[in-house]
């Protein structure tokens, strides 16, 4: 092992080109992404229980939502600082901290027993997420030399984002659906990560190396004005959705204003500050702006396929948690696919045109995914109520669903893999942390903003879509149905109205990704073979 500037190690050359220690970095790697799979199947472990959890702790729907952009808001918000205090303390000891925050956190999790203490342990989570994520993406680019090896670890790492998005919903399908005496199945979704933490806690100081800490004033300020105003973005649009409030609501305006203009102070703050959280150098190259961009707006569309289908397959097409979750296990498939695609051909082909198709392949399955719809006329809805039809027929899930979701897998596989080697790429060593800081950044917040502005949209068409049919049903006239029919068609109506809300965020989501697209073919201007020089010209940012 050779010993690299700022402490880490990477693989030592021998006189017959071989490498030696090839063993302990495979070892490091799968500790790095073990960690980071954890982080990663968070995201998504809890959608599928989302109806239990609600159920089980009184959480209103409007609130579910929180589970799971509580979790990235945190994990988003506190990235940059995350990624400094590794850059500033050591990444091995901070990535540590990182996973025995988590752990806790997890544990508390599972074993709450009111909103307050779930949604606490889910903010828990992520800063134990914001610790340890960007530690492990700067310690693979410590550990690895430049070129194909370092390439490959990347592709690896990059490619565990939808991969282990798609496993979280398998295995939150799993185990929401273990119920016993002892436990409810929905918290063991929670508990899993406390086995899994404590190992990678354990091989971490056996198989990563120390990066050499630096002194670097902590930009505290800049943290907390830009934390808080992403969080009052999110509530905002959040708060919007809700029927009682909407976009007329004086708190609603009073949180989208006051979080625009609190992220325009933080953009103040970067400028002047010694040691900036976000140095504004960074985007000073247009292809690194774009990819940070693109994994802004591309996770926002990922996270709600996967929680508005997860809500459809449960609640409309009536499937159990199991079910549910193993039907996204083709998100895995497609995922490695596209990952494994991306890393052969990134030494070949330009960014540009590996994201820019990516970018749209996954506009398209989103696309196909907002043709999703069942039969809401009043006579089939009577029939749904009264047990002699259902909407499971109107969702072909071979045909409507399962195709686009390995296209989809296979979009964000080209563009996660190439985005990351693009964002990185240039960055000195010693200001990797902060680097690939803002980009889980980007991937994170974009995931809350975008799921809460989706979410918030869904629910107006769900609303609206909702009155229609209600409006429908009370044209017919005849004889009223009993209270028990009456009751059953209520939640009928309610399912019926969800889909449509759910088909609007798809379409909603596609042209989202349709506008990334557009930047990637214009603006992406770096060359393959800038990509894999082990010389390549790195500029300091911070």
């Amino acid at each position: 092992m050779t010993t690299t500037p700022d402490g880490g190690t990477t693989a030592a050359a021998t006189e017959d080109g071989s490498s030696v220690g090839k063993k302990s970095l495979g070892i490091a790697l799968a500790v790095i992404c073990m960690a980071q799979l954890m982080v990663v199947l968070d995201a998504t472990i809890a959608n599928i229980a989302l109806p239990y959890i609600g159920n089980d702790l009184g959480i209103d729907q409007n609130n579910l939502q929180w589970v799971v952009t509580g979790y990235a808001l945190a994990f988003g918000g506190l990235l940059l600082l995350g990624g400094r205090l590794g850059d500033q303390f050591g990444r091995r000891r901070v990535f540590m901290i990182g996973l025995v925050v988590f752990v806790v956190a997890s544990a508390i999790g599972g074993l709450a027993q009111n909103e307050a203490m779930l949604l606490s342990s889910r903010a828990l989570q992520g800063l134990g997420a914001a610790l340890a994520s960007p530690a492990a993406l700067a310690l693979i680019t410590t550990t690895f030399p430049a070129g194909p090896e370092r390439n490959r670890a990347f592709s690896i790492f990059a490619a565990l984002a939808g991969i282990g998005a798609a496993l979280g919903l398998v295995l939150g399908g799993w185990l929401t659906g273990i119920e016993s005496d002892t436990v409810q199945g929905w918290r063991l979704t929670f508990l899993i990560n406390v086995p899994i933490g404590l190992v990678a806690a354990f091989l971490a100081p056996r198989y990563l190396d120390e990066s050499e800490p630096r002194k670097i004033a902590l930009d505290v300020p800049g943290a907390i004005i830009g934390t808080i105003g992403i969080v009052s973005l999110v509530y905002g649009f959040s708060r919007a959705g809700e029927e009682a409030h909407g976009w007329g609501d004086s708190w609603t305006l009073a949180a989208l204003i006051g979080g625009a203009l609190l992220l325009v102070a933080f953009v103040l703050v970067e400028r002047s500050v010694k040691a900036p959280l976000m140095p504004l150098s960074l985007f000073a190259d247009r292809a690194r702006s774009i990819a940070f961009v693109t994994m802004f707006i591309t996770p926002a569309a990922m996270f709600a396929m996967f929680f508005f289908m997860s809500l459809v397959l449960q609640n409309v097409s009536g499937w159990s948690p199991l079910h549910t979750g193993l039907a996204f296990l083709p998100f895995t498939v497609g995922m490695i696919a596209g990952a494994t695609t991306a890393s052969n051909l990134i030494t070949r082909i330009d960014p540009r045109y590996i994201v820019g198709v990516g970018t749209l392949i996954s506009g398209f399955s989103l696309l196909m995914f907002s043709r999703i719809a069942v039969d809401d006329s009043p006579s089939n809805l009577l029939a749904v109520a009264n047990g002699t039809s259902d909407f499971a027929s109107d969702i072909d899930f071979w045909i409507k669903i399962a195709p686009f979701i390995v296209t989809m897998a296979l979009g964000m596989g080209l563009n996660f893999v190439t985005m990351t080697l693009v964002a990185v790429h240039g960055i000195p060593t010693e200001d990797s942390g902060i680097g690939s800081g803002v980009l889980n950044t980007m991937q994170q917040v974009g995931g809350a903003v975008g799921l809460a502005a989706l979410s918030t949209a869904a629910v107006h068409f769900t609303r609206d879509k909702a009155e229609s049919i209600g409006a429908a049903l009370q044209s017919m006239g005849g004889a009223q149905p009993d209270a028990a029919t009456q009751e059953r068609l209520q939640d009928v109506v309610g399912q019926a109205a969800f889909t449509e809300g759910a088909s609007q965020a798809f379409l909603i989501g596609a042209f989202m990704i349709f506008a990334a697209s557009a930047l990637v073919w214009v603006f992406m201007n770096t060359k393959h073979t800038e990509l894999h020089a082990e010389d390549a010209q790195a500029v300091h940012v911070g």
